[in-house]
């Protein structure tokens, strides 16, 4: 498995910056398994196996990394082993690696709490409460989340490059043919254009035609593209462990201008529009989470579609698709120069049609970056481009 290509310096300042949040939090170690805050700790990408691979994090002292003995030399060649910010501890199949995470929590001190990843398997955080029953458990999110909410350069540029990539695979999709195929060959299509346009692995390729966009996630199916279809293309997948995500919307005509989007349609996608642009002008630091949901919310109420804009704003990216900070009513956090998230309003008529504009933007100290560049127009294609082959 791969990593993203941090230096030392970059992993060695994440580790010493988790360190000082376990001793302000009152915590005595961060206990992590295979995932998104292993790969920003250590940039190395375990495999979720029954097999546990442990990383554990104590207040002060050297990290150890616990991994099953034939995942030992992977782990060893990870960037932080390899630049010696981390120990790495190997287990055989014949002993009980749960003993050894014990062993190892032992210096990080009798008591504190162990902050645990939450995504750590049930059978494995079991395994760890029976085997250290006297010790109190919390989330690892206490100090991992505003580690890995504020965006470094690196990390920005790595979402920049994703975003970029993801924006000419919209390109090709739009050029190309789509009357006649069924959305789950242009949902394939849109994966290996995700691919060949750098990504190491798609995350999704959603193509929902006609009145399947009126369902946000839609899986891509047998459904046939006709002319007269709209189309709510979201698409995103993975660049040097860095995500991207971007949704524009286009409509086929099969070269047949009378097979144009209807008034109600272009009505319903300058709201749509008009949503993403007020709530991306109105990100800067401080701006509260809720109220700027409440601005893209506003627009298409007052549009008369409120009850058909189904979904939060917006999330964050950056290792994960989905992670802080999340734009959404009632969550009144801050924004902070560094946070990069999606701003992506909806309307979604069932029976009818869908409507979604997205973007990756970023905050700054001035305001914001936003990285898409693709147009937020409505596209309107033929569809009778020529295929990928």
């Amino acid at each position: 498995m791969g990593w993203p290509p941090f230096d030392a310096a970059d992993l060695g300042d994440r580790l010493g910056r988790a360190q000082a949040g376990l001793r302000s939090n009152g915590a005595a170690a961060l206990v992590l398994g295979p995932g998104a805050d292993l790969r920003y700790l250590t940039g190395y990408s375990a495999h979720a196996l029954e097999r546990p691979t442990i990383l554990i994090v104590p207040a002060t002292g050297t990290p150890t990394l616990i991994a099953p003995r034939l995942e030992a030399m992977a782990a060893a060649a990870s960037p932080a082993a390899a630049s010696e910010l981390i120990d790495i501890a190997a287990w055989d199949e014949t002993d009980d690696p749960y003993r050894l995470v014990e062993l190892y929590l032992s210096g990080a001190g009798p008591a504190g709490r162990l902050l645990v990843d939450p995504g750590l398997p049930a059978r494995h955080l079991l395994a760890l409460q029976r085997i250290l029953p006297g010790r109190s458990f919390g989330l690892a999110t206490e100090v991992t989340r505003p580690l890995r909410a504020i965006k470094d350069v690196g990390e920005i540029a790595r979402l920049r490059t994703a975003a970029h990539a993801a924006d000419r695979v919209v390109a090709q999709i739009a050029d190309g043919a789509l009357v006649g195929r069924t959305e789950a060959d242009v949902s394939r299509e849109v994966g290996d254009r995700l691919v060949a346009a750098g990504h190491q692995a798609p995350a999704f390729a959603i193509v929902a035609s006609g009145p399947n966009g009126a369902s946000p996630h839609h899986a891509a199916g047998d459904r046939v593209i006709q002319p007269g279809d709209p189309i709510v293309l979201d698409i995103g997948g993975t660049l040097d462990g860095y995500g991207s995500d971007i949704t524009r919307m286009l409509w086929v005509t099969g070269g047949d201008p009378s097979n144009g989007p209807t008034t109600e349609f272009l009505a319903a996608f300058d709201l749509v529009r008009r949503a993403n642009a007020d709530a991306t002008a109105a990100v800067r630091p401080g701006a509260v989470c809720g109220a700027i949901d409440e601005v893209a919310r506003r627009v298409i109420r007052e549009g008369g579609f409120g009850d058909a804009f189904i979904h939060r704003l917006g999330h964050g990216i950056g290792l994960e698709a989905h992670e802080d900070p999340y734009l959404v009513a009632g969550n009144d956090e801050r924004l902070e120069a560094g946070n990069a998230f999606s701003i992506e309003p909806g309307i979604y008529l069932p029976g009818r049609f869908g409507i979604r504009i997205e973007d990756i933007v970023v905050c700054t100290d001035d305001g914001l970056d936003v990285l898409n560049e693709a147009p937020r127009d409505l596209l309107i294609v033929t569809g009778r481009g020529v295929a990928a082959g």
